[in-house]
Formats: structure tokens, sequence, C-alpha cells
């Protein structure tokens, strides 16, 4: 059977009477915001509740539409992105793509919103082809000017100025002219830290049997650096063993971002971050030095700013079951790494970074996100 091109209006049809106008959900109420373009899929029907409290994302104004509105994936992209920046208090920006980060950063001592934004991108210009784009401040004209140099499918951001708006909605705009921008509630009014107030911010995931899975959102313990700890371990191969080499104060702050970052993308993953920036992001493999070996070619092949990655900084979201990720990352040159423990052979990993000259810290919990 030849496949079927739908048009929204074909998809919407699909959807009356599908989806109620409000639903409850473990004690809340939420009501429907509107019928979505596609779900995952152009074939798959969806619709967006949001609780009757105001909503970061939920309650987001369409400054701008495309020629349709939003799908599924617009939304989780714009969740995900949202998730990455609302950890700084400086100015931040993540290009999401496929639910993963294809870049993102976190303005640096003298940098502009404009530059933020270019190391986002630049991390994988490629992959940041057709992305969402957020920020957690204020989008000026020279950065909404730089945004429409490249396709991207929405942008989202708590404010606009207005000379940045008319940039998006030039009427000669011809790449970008369907570009759809969105103006989301305060990114740090999301829950961060565990012991943040995470009523009603639940996940649910549906098995394939139609069960549900109901689970607290993935939270971080780790509010600054002092968190990180010098890595320390011990087995009866190499007896006790700490890091100790020490990371630069500027390799410290860029552990946090990585270890930030890395919160939102998908399991196995790491993160690599040099002054502020994500130089590569390796995700979705199943074993832990294949995501570092994943990252580093992805630097080597796909990295377009203008830094090297000797120094940089680097976060895994689960511990090292054996050395041979940090000895990767080292030949790389990724000089200071940050995991959680648990591992056999902690103190042998700690034993190997230590001769490699690679600062080694231990976070206070394991952050997959399996998604």
């Amino acid at each position: 059977m030849a496949s079927e091109k739908l048009s929204r209006s074909t998809y919407l049809s699909r959807n009356v009477g599908t989806y109620p106008d409000t639903v409850e959900w473990l004690g809340r109420s939420y009501a429907k915001v509107d019928d979505l373009r596609y779900g995952t899929n152009p074939h798959q029907t969806a619709a967006l509740y949001r609780p009757a409290a105001n909503a970061v994302i939920g309650g987001m104004e369409v400054l701008k539409t495309g020629k349709s509105g939003l799908s599924q994936t617009n939304l989780e992209d714009i969740s995900y992105s949202l998730n990455i920046v609302k950890y700084f208090a400086d100015p931040a920006c993540a290009c999401m793509k496929h639910v993963n980060p294809s870049g993102a950063a976190v303005a640096a001592p003298g940098d502009s919103l404009l530059e933020v934004y270019r190391k986002a991108r630049d991390c994988d210009p490629r992959a940041a082809f057709g992305s969402v784009v957020a920020f957690n401040a204020a989008v000026d004209a020279v950065t909404a000017r730089e945004i429409m140099g490249t396709f991207v499918e929405c942008v989202v951001a708590p404010a606009f100025a207005a000379e940045a708006l008319a940039i998006f909605s030039d009427p000669e705009a011809k790449l970008n002219k369907d570009i759809r921008i969105l103006r989301c509630g305060d990114p740090a009014a999301l829950p961060k830290f565990v012991g943040d107030d995470v009523a009603g911010y639940q996940t649910v995931k549906v098995l394939a049997d139609g069960c549900l899975v109901v689970a607290d959102p993935l939270l971080t313990h780790v509010r600054s650096a002092d968190d990180l700890k010098p890595a320390s371990g011990s087995n009866k191969r190499v007896g006790d063993q700490v890091s100790t080499v020490p990371a630069t104060p500027g390799q410290l702050r860029d552990l946090l971002i990585a270890w930030y970052m890395n919160l939102s993308v998908r399991s196995n993953g790491v993160v690599i971050v040099k002054n502020g920036g994500a130089l590569s992001v390796g995700t979705g493999e199943q074993d832990r030095v294949g995501a570092v070996e994943q990252a580093v070619w992805k630097f080597q092949h796909k990295y377009a700013g203008p830094e090297t990655i000797e120094g940089a900084a680097m976060a895994s979201d689960g511990f090292f079951p054996f050395p041979d990720a940090v000895e990767v990352a080292a030949e790389a040159g990724v000089r200071a790494i940050v995991s959680p423990a648990g591992s056999l052979r902690d103190a042998d990993v700690i034993a190997r970074a230590n001769e490699l000259g690679v600062a080694l810290y231990h976070a206070p919990e394991r952050v997959f996100s399996h998604h």
C-alpha cells in the first residue's frame, strides 16, 4: 500500500474525541493544552496536558509558529534542553536533537549570549541542523541573527528582545521562515536537586503491555563543585588508592557543568567540556569505553569550535568498570574526570588515572538517563 502523506488538519481530525479535555493523574487534574501535530512519528496522534498551576513548558506562549504546530518530539526536545539550562545562573544554551544534546554551553567570564550559542551549536554543527535551541536568558538581536543563519526547528527562552522577534519574523527569511519561537516560564523554577519539591514532576513510562512505571524525576545531590570529591577506593589488587592529581579551578567548574549536562544525555553517556562549552557528547552506547570513544571521535571529526581538547574535563554518568575509558580520554587530552564510584575496580581506575596525570573525582550518585 502506498504511504499516505497527511496534513496537520488531517492529523488533528484523527485526534478529535481521542483525548479528553481533562485527565486525572496521581490525584492531580491536567487540562489539555492542544492536540499535537503528531506524536513521536507522523502516524501517531498525541496531545499536550498541563497541571492547573503555571507550567514552565505547558504555559509556553507561541510568539511565532511554523507552517504547523508542535509535535511530541518538539516538546520532548524542549523539555530536555530546558532541563540542562535550568542549572545555571550564567547565560546558558542547549541544542537538543532526538532527546540528546548535540551541544550545550554556559557563559565563561566575558562571553556574550552569541558566543554561548556558537559554543553550543559548534560542538556538533551537523547534528544541530534542525535542532531545538533553548536558553535560560533573554535572546538578543545578534544571537537571533546568528540562529537564523542555519536551520532550527524551535527556539525557546524565558524572554526575547523586540529586535530579536523582528529578525525571527522577517518575511524575507528563506532558510528559517518556519522557525517556531516560544516563550517559556523561568527554567530555574524546575526542580534541580535531591530534596527539592517534586510533587507533580513524577515521570511515567508505559511498558509494552500497558503497565506503568512511575518514578521521581532525575535530580542530583551535586549543588556545587564542593560536592565532587577526589576519588578513593580500595581492593586486594592495588590496596588503598586516592586521586593525587588536583583539578584546576577552571576544570572544576567544567566538571560541574559537564555533570549537569550529562543528566540529560542518554545513558551510557559522557560529556567533554572546556571553558564552559561542550566539546563533544558520547551517548547511547552499551559500554562505557564505547561512549568515551564515540565522544573522542566526534570531537576529532565534527567539532567546529576554536578549542583544543587538551586540558578538558569530562563527566561520566556511570562508574568505570575498567581503566580503559580513562585511558582513551587521557590519550585524547582530557585531564579531569568526574564519575560515580561503585566499581569493583575503582582502586585500579584511580591508580591508572594517577599514572596518566588525570584528576579523578567521584560524584555521590549515578545519573543514568534511560530514556
